[in-house]
């Protein structure tokens, strides 16, 4: 079970990604959604790999108070 875990994670960041790259950002929303679910259930939670995209968001004035 932890192993399929890992592997869907894997997944969902790389369709989070693709989304992204593709102007497609619902399912980027979707998918990034999917991958922190799945993070918060794993056996081994790694860090966000969507953390930078996020911290430039701020920078660009996009954090809300």
């Amino acid at each position: 079970m932890a192993e399929r875990v890992e592997v869907d994670i894997a997944v969902a960041e790389q369709k989070a990604w693709d989304s992204l790259s593709g102007y497609k950002f619902v399912m980027f929303g979707y998918w990034a959604g999917v991958w922190v679910h799945l993070n918060r259930i794993s056996v081994a939670p790694r860090p966000n790999p969507f953390r930078d995209l996020v911290l430039y968001a701020r920078l660009r004035g996009g954090h809300r108070q």
